[in-house]
C-alpha cells in the first residue's frame, strides 16, 4: 500500500511540474495572472503545480485547454515524462 502512495505522489508531482513548465514556456504568465485570465482558481492551480493536491479530471482538462493544448497532446507529454514503464498499480 505504501508504494501506491509513493507512486501517486510521484504522478501528482510530474503532472504539476509539466503544467507549470508548459505555462511558463508557452503562456508566460504567472500562476495568478493565468488563473484570472482563464477563470481558474489560482489557489488550486498553485497547489496542483506544487503537487499539494490531486487534480480533478475536469479541472485538468480545463487547465490543459487554457494552455492551448489538446488533451491527448498533454497526455502524451505526461507519458514521456513518467516513462513508458510507469504504472500506478502493481500487478
Amino acid at each position: 500500500m505504501q508504494q501506491v502512495d509513493e507512486k501517486s505522489l510521484y504522478f501528482r508531482q510530474v503532472v504539476g511540474e509539466l503544467l507549470q513548465d508548459i505555462r511558463n514556456e508557452k503562456v508566460k504568465l504567472s500562476c495568478n495572472k493565468f488563473s484570472n485570465e482563464y477563470g481558474l482558481n489560482d489557489s488550486n492551480l498553485g497547489k496542483i503545480e506544487r503537487a499539494l493536491i490531486d487534480c480533478k479530471f475536469v479541472t485538468l482538462w480545463k487547465i490543459v485547454e487554457s494552455l492551448g493544448l489538446d488533451f491527448l497532446e498533454f497526455v502524451t507529454l505526461l507519458q514521456e515524462r513518467l516513462g513508458e514503464n510507469f504504472t500506478l498499480i502493481d500487478e
